[in-house]
């Protein structure tokens, strides 16, 4: 694995051909409840997806969630845009979605998600993608998406994130890290992929983003998922009748 070895000096984390090799087995490990987010995702897709209408993965690395919505939306003349800025994950996600029959078709394309015009969206996913930009340029992206998405669509944004309450943030923190050793990583992987990553990866609080997504306009922002410190959250613009069924 990439930080089983002592490292004189640990470089920042980047999603190169090392990464993409292990990415699979690295978030699984790595990321409490991935799975089970992944597969939901699929499931608010399809609930959400509307005919004729394009859904984004912004940051969809190799596909986990574009396989899953593929899975899922049954709405006619959909169609999927992937969205990544590294070659070589994108590279390997064609191959996987390639292997995977769908009746959504599917593009990729590599490009950092800023210089992609969001148009007839119904879904916009950001997977534990957000938390790599800088916060400075989070406003714009999620209002860009908001002005791209038909009334009606959704927003699904899954992100690490830290808390108010410093000491409850810690214990989740630590349990976290209790969780990759029982999954296998040891106490050295553990230290050197946070070191890593700690300037890369730059979380926010659940109200930070909720307030954004109210900010720029939807008119749902909610959290529905929690596993630890990693949560997904929806925004949903105004267009869709809910029950409030109390």
């Amino acid at each position: 694995m990439i930080y089983s070895q002592p490292q004189a000096t640990v470089a920042d984390f980047v999603f190169d051909q090392r990464v993409a090799a292990v990415f699979p087995d690295m978030i699984k490990r790595s990321v409490p409840g991935y799975e089970q987010m992944v597969a939901y995702t699929g499931l608010w897709a399809a609930r959400f997806a509307q005919a004729d209408s394009v859904i984004y993965d912004l940051g969809c690395s190799l596909g986990a969630t574009t396989a899953a919505i593929r899975q899922h939306v049954r709405a006619k003349g959909c169609r999927i845009v992937g969205v990544d800025n590294s070659a070589e994950m994108l590279k390997k996600c064609q191959t996987i979605l390639d292997s995977q029959p769908s009746p959504i078709p599917f593009e990729l394309l590599e490009a950092d998600l800023q210089t992609i015009p969001i148009k007839n969206a119904s879904v916009v996913v950001l997977n534990f993608t957000l938390q790599f930009i800088a916060p400075s340029e989070r406003d714009s992206i999620i209002a860009a998406i908001y002005a791209g998405l038909n009334a009606g669509g959704i927003l699904i944004v899954a992100e690490k994130v830290v808390f108010e309450r410093v000491a409850w943030g810690q214990l989740l923190i630590d349990v976290h890290h209790d969780f990759k050793r029982a999954q296998g990583y040891s106490a050295l992987e553990v230290a050197q992929k946070r070191k890593a990553i700690e300037d890369v990866l730059i979380p926010e609080t659940v109200e930070t983003h909720l307030a954004r997504m109210k900010r720029v306009g939807f008119e749902v922002a909610e959290q529905w998922f929690q596993a630890l410190n990693f949560v997904s959250l929806v925004g949903i613009k105004k267009g869709r009748r809910m029950k409030d069924e109390g």
